[in-house]
């Protein structure tokens, strides 16, 4: 998408979800034409001009000032993540436009991160990066997701390797709905994150391939896409219904890797003395049972991505809601 183009829809998108009620603006029981407030109420409330702010809403942000944009932020009453993404919005468009988008190069983990993963036993761990690949995990961490890490879904005839991508099993293979009983609400959030890193690299070759793919291959990530919602998420909840554990509801932590550009630390952990425990407990058990997962240091350089393994209980997969469909 233009990065004009780009701008616009996200100014008119947060415009249209602020009521006039919410911004403070009386309304006299006037009928609307638009949902949310007007162009001319938005430049009010940021103490800028209607001509100045359609400017902006066309997409013009080169050069316009850190304090305008503040302004603008809080008329639309927008969220940190959000602030976030006009601002790299804004930085993108002030920066000369490059010939074509690059492909990153080859991210790999550390071998003293590898060694932190394996040594964090009884805790899921992974690390992941902005577009949603898992690069290394520890043993309970391939066990958790062994569903992505197996998964059929095969990725695009452009993308190198095979690294199990967290968006692309969302999205295109019908057993995440089995995996993550909110699964709904975790492909929001996982479409607002992807926007939030376009927003932040556009230039990603890479990931505006994997946007490519899943907007024509889903039709419900196509539509979550156009919503152009952004989220940052650090900390929460995560529940599983897990083919060999059960139900497990889990807390998740993460932490950027400030060596290691792009780079996140996952850690899932359950509450004492919970059923969630007991299972993940049954877990790490499970997955330290023969036969041994196998490691392969291709293509994550070194990772800890296991190969396809066949220790899935009986009948896991035959068990999967076969209707579901992700368009």
């Amino acid at each position: 998408m233009d990065r004009r183009d780009e701008i616009r829809e996200f100014l008119i998108s947060r415009r249209a979800k602020i009521s006039p009620k919410q911004a403070g603006i009386p309304n006299y029981g006037e009928l609307r034409r638009v949902p949310g407030l007007r162009r001319e109420e938005v430049a009010q409330l940021a103490g800028v001009s209607t001509d100045y702010y359609t400017r902006l809403e066309r997409g013009k942000l080169r050069g316009v000032s850190g304090a305008v944009l503040e302004a603008v932020a809080s008329a639309l009453q927008l969220d940190d993540a959000e602030r976030a993404h006009l601002m790299d919005l804004a930085r993108t468009a002030s920066t000369p436009s490059r010939r074509a988008s690059r492909r990153p190069p080859q991210q790999r983990v550390r071998p003293g991160v590898l060694r932190l993963l394996d040594g964090m036993t009884g805790v899921v761990a992974l690390v992941q990066n902005s577009r949603s690949d898992v690069l290394a995990a520890n043993l309970l961490g391939r066990a958790l997701y062994a569903e992505v890490f197996n998964s059929a879904v095969q990725p695009g005839p452009d993308t190198p390797g095979r690294l199990p991508n967290q968006a692309r099993y969302l999205f295109l293979d019908p057993g995440a709905a089995d995996l993550y009983p909110d699964w709904r609400a975790i492909a929001a959030t996982t479409v607002a994150m992807l926007r939030l890193e376009a927003g932040r690299n556009p230039h990603d070759r890479a990931l505006n391939e994997l946007v490519g793919e899943l907007t024509t291959r889903s039709g419900l990530f196509a539509a979550l896409w156009a919503g152009h919602d952004v989220r940052i998420h650090t900390t929460g909840t995560k529940r599983f219904h897990h083919p060999v554990a059960g139900d497990l509801s889990l807390q998740f932590e993460t932490l950027t890797l400030p060596g290691d550009e792009g780079q996140t630390l996952f850690t899932f952990t359950a509450e004492p003395g919970s059923a969630s425990e007991n299972a993940l407990a049954f877990l790490a058990s499970w997955a330290a049972s023969p036969p041994e997962t196998t490691t392969t240091g291709s293509p994550a350089g070194g990772s800890t991505v296991p190969e396809t393994r066949s220790h899935e209980q009986p009948g896991a997969r035959n068990s999967r809601k076969t209707e579901q469909t992700h368009d």
